[in-house]
């Protein structure tokens, strides 16, 4: 059933902007849905397990037009192409630069930033668009047990 108001969530959307809904455009979503976080390589791939013809310039295209309808969201979770997931998908990515892992943790552990930010610069923080980059807890201990 979730993929029926996908679909129709979609077709509205787009018909409401005077666009028309693609079997492409469905594929893509159905991908970012799936996958959670994907590169546009990734979803791309899952793509073309039913559609083989799709190419990466399609995914990109239509990735940045679900974008701006706010369908989906990108994240830049490090070097190289952002990582897309579901409006709905609501967190804040901890990056660790030495080993790569990505951690979630909820959006609200920042609430007392984006007040701070809010009261001092009238700057209003979306914090669930957003990746923190550092030094995970395993290698802040690996580098540690070096010294």
């Amino acid at each position: 059933m979730a993929g029926v108001e996908t679909a129709r969530g979609l077709r509205k959307t787009l018909h409401d902007r005077g666009m028309r809904m693609t079997p492409q455009r469905q594929l893509v979503l159905d991908a970012v849905r799936s996958l959670e976080h994907a590169t546009p390589e990734q979803i791309c791939q899952r793509v073309q397990e039913t559609a083989p013809t799709v190419n990466i310039t399609t995914i990109y295209r239509t990735l940045d037009l679900l974008d701006r309808l706010g369908l989906v969201r990108h994240t830049h979770l490090g070097h190289g192409a952002p990582s897309y997931s579901v409006e709905d998908h609501r967190h804040v990515h901890l990056v660790c630069h030495v080993c790569g892992s990505i951690q979630e943790i909820p959006c609200e552990l920042l609430d007392p930033l984006v007040g701070t930010l809010r009261e001092r610069d009238g700057f209003e923080l979306d914090a669930s668009h957003l990746a923190l980059s550092g030094t995970c807890r395993d290698c802040l201990k690996q580098e540690q047990e070096i010294e």
